[in-house]
Protein backbone atom coordinates (compact mmCIF):
# COMPACT_ATOMS: atom_id res chain seq x y z
CA UNK A 1 0.00 0.00 0.00
CA UNK A 2 1.16 3.24 -1.05
CA UNK A 3 1.34 6.53 1.09
CA UNK A 4 -1.82 7.86 -1.39
CA UNK A 5 -3.76 5.25 -0.42
CA UNK A 6 -3.68 3.27 -3.58
CA UNK A 7 -3.78 -0.38 -4.08
CA UNK A 8 -1.44 -2.21 -6.73
CA UNK A 9 -3.43 -3.96 -9.04
CA UNK A 10 -0.50 -5.44 -10.81
CA UNK A 11 1.19 -4.59 -14.43
CA UNK A 12 1.89 -1.56 -12.88
CA UNK A 13 -1.86 -0.24 -12.62
CA UNK A 14 -3.03 1.58 -9.23
CA UNK A 15 -6.20 3.11 -8.34
CA UNK A 16 -7.44 5.27 -6.15
CA UNK A 17 -9.81 3.58 -2.99
CA UNK A 18 -9.64 6.84 -0.60
CA UNK A 19 -9.03 4.20 2.38
CA UNK A 20 -5.84 5.00 4.72
CA UNK A 21 -2.82 2.74 3.80
CA UNK A 22 -1.34 -0.39 6.07
CA UNK A 23 1.82 0.83 7.03
CA UNK A 24 4.59 -0.38 9.39
CA UNK A 25 4.53 0.28 13.16
CA UNK A 26 7.82 2.06 12.80
CA UNK A 27 6.11 4.71 9.84
CA UNK A 28 5.87 8.06 12.11
CA UNK A 29 2.55 9.28 9.09
CA UNK A 30 -0.32 9.42 10.03
CA UNK A 31 -3.58 9.12 7.64
CA UNK A 32 -7.73 9.37 8.60
CA UNK A 33 -9.41 6.16 7.51
CA UNK A 34 -10.38 7.89 3.81
CA UNK A 35 -5.96 7.74 3.52
CA UNK A 36 -5.76 11.85 3.66
CA UNK A 37 -2.16 11.92 5.15
CA UNK A 38 -2.40 14.51 8.10
CA UNK A 39 0.37 16.70 7.79
CA UNK A 40 2.13 17.40 11.73
CA UNK A 41 0.89 21.64 11.27
CA UNK A 42 -1.72 23.27 9.44
CA UNK A 43 -1.30 27.15 8.28
CA UNK A 44 -2.34 29.67 5.78
CA UNK A 45 -0.45 28.08 3.61
CA UNK A 46 -2.40 24.74 3.12
CA UNK A 47 -5.62 26.59 2.23
CA UNK A 48 -6.80 28.76 -0.57
CA UNK A 49 -6.27 32.52 -0.61
CA UNK A 50 -9.06 34.15 -0.16
CA UNK A 51 -10.05 31.91 2.03
CA UNK A 52 -14.12 32.04 1.22
CA UNK A 53 -16.52 30.10 3.52
CA UNK A 54 -19.73 31.91 2.97
CA UNK A 55 -22.50 32.26 5.34
CA UNK A 56 -24.76 29.77 7.33
CA UNK A 57 -28.48 29.94 6.13
CA UNK A 58 -26.88 30.86 2.74
CA UNK A 59 -25.61 29.16 -0.20
CA UNK A 60 -23.30 26.90 -0.68
CA UNK A 61 -24.14 26.01 3.20
CA UNK A 62 -20.51 24.72 4.21
CA UNK A 63 -21.09 26.28 7.36
CA UNK A 64 -25.01 25.42 8.15
CA UNK A 65 -28.24 25.56 6.60
CA UNK A 66 -29.33 27.95 9.45
CA UNK A 67 -27.80 31.61 10.13
CA UNK A 68 -28.18 31.15 13.55
CA UNK A 69 -28.31 27.54 13.72
CA UNK A 70 -28.53 26.15 17.42
CA UNK A 71 -28.88 29.54 19.45
CA UNK A 72 -32.14 29.69 17.43
CA UNK A 73 -33.62 25.83 18.03
CA UNK A 74 -31.20 22.94 18.92
CA UNK A 75 -31.12 19.79 17.09
CA UNK A 76 -33.67 17.01 17.45
CA UNK A 77 -32.84 14.51 20.05
CA UNK A 78 -34.05 11.44 18.72
CA UNK A 79 -33.42 7.99 20.71
CA UNK A 80 -33.98 4.94 18.29
CA UNK A 81 -36.04 2.59 20.61
CA UNK A 82 -38.59 -0.28 19.85
CA UNK A 83 -38.11 -4.25 20.57
CA UNK A 84 -40.09 -7.26 21.55
CA UNK A 85 -44.15 -5.82 21.33
CA UNK A 86 -45.98 -2.88 20.32
CA UNK A 87 -47.05 -2.33 24.20
CA UNK A 88 -43.58 -2.46 25.78
CA UNK A 89 -42.19 -0.08 22.78
CA UNK A 90 -44.84 2.31 23.69
CA UNK A 91 -43.49 2.01 27.59
CA UNK A 92 -40.02 2.90 25.91
CA UNK A 93 -40.98 6.33 24.07
CA UNK A 94 -43.03 7.45 26.69
CA UNK A 95 -39.87 7.21 29.35
CA UNK A 96 -37.66 8.68 26.90
CA UNK A 97 -40.10 11.33 25.97
CA UNK A 98 -40.75 12.30 29.63
CA UNK A 99 -36.78 12.16 30.71
CA UNK A 100 -36.51 14.95 27.80
CA UNK A 101 -36.07 13.29 24.43
CA UNK A 102 -37.86 15.65 21.55
CA UNK A 103 -38.44 13.13 18.74
CA UNK A 104 -38.95 9.26 18.50
CA UNK A 105 -37.11 7.17 16.26
CA UNK A 106 -38.68 3.55 15.39
CA UNK A 107 -36.86 0.38 15.55
CA UNK A 108 -38.62 -2.49 13.60
CA UNK A 109 -37.36 -6.11 13.85
CA UNK A 110 -36.33 -7.93 11.00
CA UNK A 111 -39.42 -9.58 9.84
CA UNK A 112 -41.39 -6.21 9.56
CA UNK A 113 -38.26 -4.67 7.71
CA UNK A 114 -38.43 -7.46 5.18
CA UNK A 115 -42.62 -7.26 4.79
CA UNK A 116 -43.21 -10.28 6.27
CA UNK A 117 -46.01 -11.74 8.98
CA UNK A 118 -45.00 -12.99 12.58
CA UNK A 119 -46.71 -16.06 11.81
CA UNK A 120 -44.59 -16.78 8.60
CA UNK A 121 -42.61 -19.68 9.41
CA UNK A 122 -39.19 -18.11 8.03
CA UNK A 123 -39.48 -15.48 10.85
CA UNK A 124 -39.01 -18.15 13.93
CA UNK A 125 -36.71 -16.20 16.62
CA UNK A 126 -36.76 -13.16 15.28
CA UNK A 127 -40.30 -11.51 16.29
CA UNK A 128 -38.96 -8.67 18.57
CA UNK A 129 -35.52 -9.37 18.47
CA UNK A 130 -33.94 -6.00 16.85
CA UNK A 131 -36.85 -3.69 17.37
CA UNK A 132 -40.76 -3.78 17.42
CA UNK A 133 -42.92 -6.21 15.68
CA UNK A 134 -45.32 -4.78 13.59
CA UNK A 135 -48.06 -7.32 11.53
CA UNK A 136 -51.45 -4.96 11.97
CA UNK A 137 -52.81 -1.41 12.49
CA UNK A 138 -53.84 -3.04 15.85
CA UNK A 139 -49.98 -3.03 16.19
CA UNK A 140 -49.19 0.70 15.23
CA UNK A 141 -52.02 2.02 17.10
CA UNK A 142 -50.78 -0.03 20.23
CA UNK A 143 -46.96 1.34 20.18
CA UNK A 144 -48.21 5.18 20.00
CA UNK A 145 -51.25 4.62 22.88
CA UNK A 146 -51.28 7.78 24.91
CA UNK A 147 -48.68 9.50 21.70
CA UNK A 148 -50.48 12.45 20.24
CA UNK A 149 -48.81 12.17 17.09
CA UNK A 150 -49.63 16.10 16.22
CA UNK A 151 -46.85 17.07 19.04
CA UNK A 152 -44.00 14.56 18.48
CA UNK A 153 -41.37 13.93 14.76
CA UNK A 154 -41.15 10.78 14.46
CA UNK A 155 -38.53 8.85 12.24
CA UNK A 156 -39.30 5.36 11.22
CA UNK A 157 -36.28 3.01 10.22
CA UNK A 158 -38.12 1.13 7.49
CA UNK A 159 -37.01 0.98 4.15
CA UNK A 160 -38.64 -2.01 1.46
CA UNK A 161 -41.88 -1.48 3.31
CA UNK A 162 -41.83 2.34 4.28
CA UNK A 163 -44.94 2.91 2.20
CA UNK A 164 -46.89 0.66 4.42
CA UNK A 165 -45.42 1.81 7.66
CA UNK A 166 -46.03 5.28 6.93
CA UNK A 167 -50.14 4.49 5.90
CA UNK A 168 -50.43 2.66 9.49
CA UNK A 169 -48.86 5.81 11.03
CA UNK A 170 -51.13 8.18 8.97
CA UNK A 171 -54.22 6.16 9.69
CA UNK A 172 -53.29 5.74 13.83
CA UNK A 173 -53.45 9.69 13.55
CA UNK A 174 -56.76 9.48 11.73
CA UNK A 175 -57.90 7.72 14.64
CA UNK A 176 -56.20 10.45 17.01
CA UNK A 177 -58.21 12.79 14.83
CA UNK A 178 -54.97 14.18 13.69
CA UNK A 179 -55.00 15.21 9.68
CA UNK A 180 -51.66 14.13 7.57
CA UNK A 181 -50.98 17.41 6.88
CA UNK A 182 -49.84 17.95 10.83
CA UNK A 183 -47.67 15.08 10.90
CA UNK A 184 -44.47 15.65 10.59
CA UNK A 185 -41.42 12.66 10.62
CA UNK A 186 -39.14 10.99 8.35
CA UNK A 187 -39.50 7.62 7.07
CA UNK A 188 -36.03 6.15 5.58
CA UNK A 189 -37.39 4.84 2.72
CA UNK A 190 -33.85 4.16 0.97
CA UNK A 191 -33.67 1.05 -0.86
CA UNK A 192 -30.57 1.50 -2.48
CA UNK A 193 -28.62 1.05 0.35
CA UNK A 194 -30.28 -2.16 1.10
CA UNK A 195 -28.45 -3.38 -1.91
CA UNK A 196 -25.28 -2.22 -1.25
CA UNK A 197 -24.85 -3.04 2.84
CA UNK A 198 -28.17 -4.62 4.87
CA UNK A 199 -29.76 -6.84 2.59
CA UNK A 200 -33.08 -5.82 3.71
CA UNK A 201 -34.97 -5.63 0.43
CA UNK A 202 -37.94 -7.30 -0.95
CA UNK A 203 -38.85 -6.23 -4.46
CA UNK A 204 -36.14 -5.86 -7.75
CA UNK A 205 -34.25 -2.09 -7.93
CA UNK A 206 -36.95 -0.92 -10.44
CA UNK A 207 -40.34 -1.11 -8.75
CA UNK A 208 -38.37 -0.75 -5.22
CA UNK A 209 -37.23 2.66 -6.76
CA UNK A 210 -41.29 3.06 -8.14
CA UNK A 211 -42.58 2.43 -4.75
CA UNK A 212 -39.69 5.33 -3.67
CA UNK A 213 -41.21 8.04 -5.77
CA UNK A 214 -44.86 7.10 -5.28
CA UNK A 215 -44.21 8.03 -1.50
CA UNK A 216 -42.45 10.96 -2.62
CA UNK A 217 -45.59 12.02 -4.23
CA UNK A 218 -48.22 11.16 -1.82
CA UNK A 219 -46.66 13.05 0.89
CA UNK A 220 -46.39 15.84 -1.52
CA UNK A 221 -49.78 15.99 -2.26
CA UNK A 222 -51.09 14.60 1.96
CA UNK A 223 -48.14 15.35 4.05
CA UNK A 224 -46.26 17.49 2.99
CA UNK A 225 -44.00 18.31 6.38
CA UNK A 226 -43.07 15.18 6.28
CA UNK A 227 -39.33 13.67 5.15
CA UNK A 228 -40.22 11.57 2.33
CA UNK A 229 -36.61 9.96 2.26
CA UNK A 230 -33.08 9.64 4.66
CA UNK A 231 -30.35 8.97 2.28
CA UNK A 232 -28.23 7.17 4.37
CA UNK A 233 -24.78 6.69 4.62
CA UNK A 234 -24.97 5.57 7.89
CA UNK A 235 -24.89 1.71 6.57
CA UNK A 236 -22.14 2.49 4.84
CA UNK A 237 -20.02 2.70 7.21
CA UNK A 238 -20.96 0.50 9.65
CA UNK A 239 -20.02 -1.96 6.63
CA UNK A 240 -16.59 0.05 6.36
CA UNK A 241 -16.14 2.04 4.07
CA UNK A 242 -14.26 5.65 5.10
CA UNK A 243 -15.59 8.91 5.43
CA UNK A 244 -15.13 10.01 1.79
CA UNK A 245 -16.78 6.67 1.03
CA UNK A 246 -19.78 7.62 2.93
CA UNK A 247 -20.30 11.05 1.35
CA UNK A 248 -19.66 9.94 -2.21
CA UNK A 249 -22.24 6.75 -1.80
CA UNK A 250 -24.42 8.70 0.04
CA UNK A 251 -24.71 11.61 -2.41
CA UNK A 252 -24.49 8.91 -5.65
CA UNK A 253 -27.38 7.36 -4.22
CA UNK A 254 -28.99 10.59 -3.69
CA UNK A 255 -28.55 11.53 -7.46
CA UNK A 256 -30.55 8.09 -8.44
CA UNK A 257 -33.39 9.04 -6.33
CA UNK A 258 -33.73 12.69 -7.78
CA UNK A 259 -33.31 11.07 -11.15
CA UNK A 260 -36.02 8.56 -10.17
CA UNK A 261 -38.45 11.19 -9.05
CA UNK A 262 -37.89 13.15 -12.14
CA UNK A 263 -38.55 10.32 -14.76
CA UNK A 264 -41.37 9.77 -12.49
CA UNK A 265 -42.95 13.54 -13.67
CA UNK A 266 -42.20 14.87 -10.53
CA UNK A 267 -40.98 18.68 -10.32
CA UNK A 268 -37.57 18.71 -8.43
CA UNK A 269 -38.70 22.14 -6.27
CA UNK A 270 -41.60 19.83 -5.17
CA UNK A 271 -40.26 16.99 -3.33
CA UNK A 272 -36.49 17.92 -3.18
CA UNK A 273 -36.95 20.17 -0.38
CA UNK A 274 -38.22 16.69 1.58
CA UNK A 275 -35.05 14.73 0.88
CA UNK A 276 -33.03 13.95 4.04
CA UNK A 277 -30.05 12.64 4.82
CA UNK A 278 -28.36 10.18 7.60
CA UNK A 279 -25.15 10.11 8.19
CA UNK A 280 -22.51 7.99 10.85
CA UNK A 281 -20.78 9.75 13.45
CA UNK A 282 -16.91 8.14 14.28
CA UNK A 283 -14.57 9.00 16.61
CA UNK A 284 -12.27 11.42 14.74
CA UNK A 285 -13.77 15.05 15.44
CA UNK A 286 -11.96 16.85 12.78
CA UNK A 287 -12.61 14.33 9.86
CA UNK A 288 -16.61 13.65 10.98
CA UNK A 289 -17.11 17.76 11.17
CA UNK A 290 -15.18 18.33 7.61
CA UNK A 291 -17.04 15.32 6.30
CA UNK A 292 -20.34 16.75 7.10
CA UNK A 293 -19.55 20.89 5.65
CA UNK A 294 -18.34 19.14 2.24
CA UNK A 295 -21.59 16.89 1.90
CA UNK A 296 -23.89 20.43 2.82
CA UNK A 297 -21.60 22.38 -0.11
CA UNK A 298 -21.67 19.46 -2.42
CA UNK A 299 -24.95 18.77 -2.33
CA UNK A 300 -25.88 22.43 -2.50
CA UNK A 301 -23.78 22.71 -5.98
CA UNK A 302 -25.10 19.29 -6.85
CA UNK A 303 -28.87 20.38 -6.70
CA UNK A 304 -28.25 23.84 -8.20
CA UNK A 305 -26.05 22.88 -11.17
CA UNK A 306 -26.75 19.22 -12.07
CA UNK A 307 -30.95 19.39 -11.45
CA UNK A 308 -31.64 23.37 -12.00
CA UNK A 309 -33.26 23.34 -8.43
CA UNK A 310 -34.12 27.20 -7.43
CA UNK A 311 -35.64 26.34 -4.15
CA UNK A 312 -33.23 27.33 -1.52
CA UNK A 313 -34.80 24.29 0.67
CA UNK A 314 -34.03 22.36 -2.35
CA UNK A 315 -30.20 23.09 -2.16
CA UNK A 316 -29.98 22.15 2.08
CA UNK A 317 -28.58 19.06 2.87
CA UNK A 318 -30.45 18.64 6.22
CA UNK A 319 -29.18 15.09 8.16
CA UNK A 320 -30.05 13.10 11.08
CA UNK A 321 -26.86 11.77 12.89
CA UNK A 322 -26.75 9.08 14.52
CA UNK A 323 -22.73 7.67 16.85
CA UNK A 324 -21.45 4.67 15.31
CA UNK A 325 -22.70 1.43 16.28
CA UNK A 326 -19.68 0.12 14.71
CA UNK A 327 -17.27 1.84 17.07
CA UNK A 328 -18.67 0.17 20.02
CA UNK A 329 -17.10 -2.45 21.97
CA UNK A 330 -18.33 -5.33 23.70
CA UNK A 331 -15.02 -4.95 25.77
CA UNK A 332 -15.04 -2.60 28.57
CA UNK A 333 -18.69 -1.07 27.45
CA UNK A 334 -18.36 1.95 29.74
CA UNK A 335 -15.72 3.63 27.68
CA UNK A 336 -18.17 3.52 25.33
CA UNK A 337 -20.05 6.72 26.78
CA UNK A 338 -16.77 8.59 25.88
CA UNK A 339 -16.59 7.51 22.18
CA UNK A 340 -20.64 8.24 22.23
CA UNK A 341 -19.57 12.21 23.75
CA UNK A 342 -17.19 12.43 21.23
CA UNK A 343 -19.04 11.62 18.24
CA UNK A 344 -22.04 13.39 19.49
CA UNK A 345 -19.79 16.57 20.22
CA UNK A 346 -18.98 15.65 15.91
CA UNK A 347 -22.34 15.81 14.80
CA UNK A 348 -23.23 19.23 16.97
CA UNK A 349 -20.13 20.92 15.25
CA UNK A 350 -20.82 19.83 11.85
CA UNK A 351 -24.05 20.96 12.03
CA UNK A 352 -26.78 17.79 12.44
CA UNK A 353 -30.59 18.42 12.30
CA UNK A 354 -31.07 15.21 14.55
CA UNK A 355 -28.92 13.26 16.85
CA UNK A 356 -29.40 9.47 18.04
CA UNK A 357 -26.38 8.91 20.55
CA UNK A 358 -26.07 4.91 21.49
CA UNK A 359 -26.63 3.38 24.11
CA UNK A 360 -23.26 2.33 26.07
CA UNK A 361 -24.27 -1.20 25.86
CA UNK A 362 -25.67 -1.53 22.28
CA UNK A 363 -22.27 -3.59 21.37
CA UNK A 364 -24.16 -6.59 23.94
CA UNK A 365 -27.78 -6.20 23.32
CA UNK A 366 -30.73 -3.44 22.41
CA UNK A 367 -30.00 -0.88 24.98
CA UNK A 368 -31.35 -0.73 28.65
CA UNK A 369 -33.14 1.94 30.29
CA UNK A 370 -30.29 2.75 32.09
CA UNK A 371 -28.02 3.10 28.64
CA UNK A 372 -30.67 5.05 26.90
CA UNK A 373 -31.19 7.23 29.65
CA UNK A 374 -27.13 7.86 29.86
CA UNK A 375 -27.26 8.18 25.64
CA UNK A 376 -30.20 10.53 26.17
CA UNK A 377 -28.19 13.22 28.58
CA UNK A 378 -24.90 12.99 27.04
CA UNK A 379 -26.91 15.00 23.92
CA UNK A 380 -28.98 17.35 26.72
CA UNK A 381 -24.81 18.17 28.12
CA UNK A 382 -23.79 18.99 24.25
CA UNK A 383 -26.77 21.08 24.45
CA UNK A 384 -26.42 23.27 27.85
CA UNK A 385 -22.65 22.29 28.69
CA UNK A 386 -20.33 21.88 26.14
CA UNK A 387 -20.29 25.55 24.27
CA UNK A 388 -20.99 23.78 21.25
CA UNK A 389 -24.27 25.71 20.39
CA UNK A 390 -22.88 28.96 20.95
CA UNK A 391 -22.33 29.68 17.71
CA UNK A 392 -22.79 28.72 14.20
CA UNK A 393 -19.63 26.36 12.59
CA UNK A 394 -17.17 27.06 15.37
CA UNK A 395 -14.54 24.98 13.58
CA UNK A 396 -14.68 27.35 10.42
CA UNK A 397 -11.60 28.54 9.95
CA UNK A 398 -9.42 26.05 11.34
CA UNK A 399 -6.62 25.29 9.18
CA UNK A 400 -6.72 21.57 9.63
CA UNK A 401 -10.87 20.99 9.23
CA UNK A 402 -10.83 23.92 6.19
CA UNK A 403 -8.41 21.52 4.89
CA UNK A 404 -9.82 18.63 5.58
CA UNK A 405 -13.04 19.89 4.30
CA UNK A 406 -11.44 20.81 0.78
CA UNK A 407 -9.74 17.14 0.22
CA UNK A 408 -12.61 15.12 1.32
CA UNK A 409 -15.02 17.00 -1.22
CA UNK A 410 -12.36 16.42 -3.45
CA UNK A 411 -11.89 13.05 -3.14
CA UNK A 412 -15.81 12.37 -2.81
CA UNK A 413 -16.16 13.96 -6.43
CA UNK A 414 -13.85 12.02 -7.84
CA UNK A 415 -15.72 8.41 -6.91
CA UNK A 416 -19.03 9.51 -7.76
CA UNK A 417 -17.65 10.64 -11.35
CA UNK A 418 -16.44 7.24 -11.37
CA UNK A 419 -20.30 6.25 -10.40
CA UNK A 420 -21.54 8.44 -13.28
CA UNK A 421 -19.43 6.60 -15.61
CA UNK A 422 -20.60 3.05 -14.84
CA UNK A 423 -23.63 4.35 -15.49
CA UNK A 424 -25.06 5.91 -11.71
CA UNK A 425 -25.84 4.63 -8.51
CA UNK A 426 -28.26 1.62 -9.35
CA UNK A 427 -25.49 0.34 -11.89
CA UNK A 428 -22.70 0.47 -9.83
CA UNK A 429 -24.28 -1.21 -7.04
CA UNK A 430 -21.14 -4.23 -7.40
CA UNK A 431 -18.70 -0.97 -7.65
CA UNK A 432 -19.63 0.28 -4.97
CA UNK A 433 -20.23 -2.88 -2.18
CA UNK A 434 -16.82 -3.82 -4.05
CA UNK A 435 -15.03 -0.82 -2.87
CA UNK A 436 -16.69 -0.99 0.86
CA UNK A 437 -15.06 -4.23 0.95
CA UNK A 438 -11.41 -3.18 0.15
CA UNK A 439 -12.16 -0.28 3.10
CA UNK A 440 -13.39 -2.75 5.82
CA UNK A 441 -10.54 -4.99 4.76
CA UNK A 442 -7.85 -1.87 5.34
CA UNK A 443 -9.59 -1.39 8.73
CA UNK A 444 -9.00 -4.93 9.95
CA UNK A 445 -5.55 -4.75 8.65
CA UNK A 446 -4.72 -1.46 10.61
CA UNK A 447 -6.41 -2.86 13.67
CA UNK A 448 -4.71 -6.32 13.61
CA UNK A 449 -1.12 -4.62 13.14
CA UNK A 450 -2.05 -2.06 16.37
CA UNK A 451 -1.51 0.84 13.49
CA UNK A 452 -4.87 2.05 15.04
CA UNK A 453 -5.57 1.56 18.21
CA UNK A 454 -8.74 0.73 19.97
CA UNK A 455 -8.51 1.14 23.63
CA UNK A 456 -9.72 -1.83 25.67
CA UNK A 457 -10.10 -4.12 22.69
CA UNK A 458 -6.00 -4.33 21.27
CA UNK A 459 -4.27 -2.27 23.94
CA UNK A 460 -4.88 -1.10 27.50
CA UNK A 461 -6.82 -4.62 27.79
CA UNK A 462 -8.04 -6.01 30.85
CA UNK A 463 -9.10 -9.18 32.57
CA UNK A 464 -12.84 -8.95 32.80
CA UNK A 465 -14.92 -10.77 35.52
CA UNK A 466 -18.30 -10.00 35.24
CA UNK A 467 -20.85 -9.05 32.91
CA UNK A 468 -23.16 -6.11 32.42
CA UNK A 469 -27.07 -6.02 33.09
CA UNK A 470 -28.38 -6.33 29.82
CA UNK A 471 -31.95 -6.18 28.23
CA UNK A 472 -33.17 -9.69 27.22
CA UNK A 473 -36.51 -10.07 25.12
CA UNK A 474 -38.52 -12.49 26.67
CA UNK A 475 -39.20 -15.46 24.35
CA UNK A 476 -42.65 -15.96 25.16
CA UNK A 477 -42.96 -12.28 23.68
CA UNK A 478 -42.85 -14.15 19.65
CA UNK A 479 -45.60 -16.50 20.95
CA UNK A 480 -47.62 -13.79 22.36
CA UNK A 481 -47.22 -11.90 18.93
CA UNK A 482 -48.61 -14.61 17.18
CA UNK A 483 -51.24 -15.11 18.81
CA UNK A 484 -52.55 -11.61 18.51
CA UNK A 485 -51.79 -11.79 14.94
CA UNK A 486 -54.39 -14.67 14.76
CA UNK A 487 -57.24 -13.07 16.33
CA UNK A 488 -57.07 -9.62 14.00
CA UNK A 489 -57.39 -12.22 11.07
CA UNK A 490 -60.04 -14.38 12.39
CA UNK A 491 -62.10 -11.51 13.38
CA UNK A 492 -61.72 -9.03 10.15
CA UNK A 493 -64.30 -9.25 7.48
CA UNK A 494 -62.83 -11.70 5.25
CA UNK A 495 -64.47 -10.08 2.20
CA UNK A 496 -63.17 -6.77 2.20
CA UNK A 497 -59.54 -8.29 2.70
CA UNK A 498 -59.86 -10.14 -0.33
CA UNK A 499 -61.21 -6.82 -2.19
CA UNK A 500 -58.67 -4.61 -1.18
CA UNK A 501 -55.97 -6.75 -1.92
CA UNK A 502 -57.21 -7.03 -5.32
CA UNK A 503 -56.84 -3.68 -5.72
CA UNK A 504 -53.31 -3.23 -4.52
CA UNK A 505 -52.79 -5.80 -6.84
CA UNK A 506 -54.61 -3.44 -10.07
CA UNK A 507 -52.76 -0.44 -8.48
CA UNK A 508 -49.61 -2.37 -9.18
CA UNK A 509 -50.22 -3.69 -12.48
CA UNK A 510 -50.72 -0.27 -13.36
CA UNK A 511 -49.32 3.09 -13.27
CA UNK A 512 -51.23 4.79 -10.43
CA UNK A 513 -49.60 5.55 -6.91
CA UNK A 514 -49.73 2.54 -5.08
CA UNK A 515 -50.14 4.41 -1.57
CA UNK A 516 -53.53 4.91 -1.52
CA UNK A 517 -54.50 1.31 -2.32
CA UNK A 518 -52.10 0.13 0.76
CA UNK A 519 -53.91 2.68 2.80
CA UNK A 520 -57.24 1.37 2.23
CA UNK A 521 -55.97 -2.17 2.50
CA UNK A 522 -54.42 -1.82 6.11
CA UNK A 523 -57.74 0.26 7.00
CA UNK A 524 -59.56 -3.22 6.11
CA UNK A 525 -56.97 -4.93 8.96
CA UNK A 526 -54.79 -6.46 5.90
CA UNK A 527 -51.32 -7.66 7.49
CA UNK A 528 -48.03 -6.53 6.48
CA UNK A 529 -46.97 -9.89 4.99
CA UNK A 530 -50.20 -9.78 3.04
CA UNK A 531 -49.66 -6.53 1.42
CA UNK A 532 -45.80 -6.95 0.80
CA UNK A 533 -46.63 -10.37 -0.42
CA UNK A 534 -49.22 -8.64 -2.70
CA UNK A 535 -46.81 -6.41 -4.33
CA UNK A 536 -43.95 -9.07 -4.47
CA UNK A 537 -46.71 -11.27 -7.01
CA UNK A 538 -46.78 -8.48 -9.18
CA UNK A 539 -43.04 -7.25 -8.78
CA UNK A 540 -41.11 -10.14 -7.89
CA UNK A 541 -38.49 -10.82 -5.15
CA UNK A 542 -34.91 -9.49 -5.98
CA UNK A 543 -32.31 -12.05 -6.20
CA UNK A 544 -28.64 -11.01 -5.49
CA UNK A 545 -25.96 -12.54 -8.23
CA UNK A 546 -24.04 -15.34 -6.94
Amino acid sequence: MTATGKRSLGAGTERDLSIAPVVGAADPRRFTDSGIEVQPLYGAEDLPDPLELGEPGAFPYTRGVHAQMYRERLWTMRQYAGYASAKESNERYRYLLAHGSTGLSMAFDLPTQLGLDSDDPRCLGEVGRTGVAIDTIEDMRTAFDGIPLDEVSTSMTINAPAGVLLCLYELVAEEQGIPPSALRGTTQNDILKEYIARGNYIYPPAPSMRLTTDLFAYCHERIPSWNTISISGYHFREKGCSAVQEVAFTLANAIAYVQAALGAGLAVDEFAPRLAFFFNGHNNVFQEVAKFRAARRMWAEIMRGRFGATDPRSLMLRFHTQTGGVTLTAQQPLNNIVRVALQGFAAVCGGTQSLHTNGYDEALALPSERAAKIALRTQQMLAYESGATDTADPFAGSYYVESLTDEIERRAKSLIGRIDGLGGAVAAIGFITGEIDESAWSYEERYRTEQDVVVGVNRYVEQETRGEDILRVDPQTEQAQVARLAQVKAARDQQAVAERLADLRAACSGTANTLPAIREALRARCSIGEVCGEMAEVFGHYRPAA
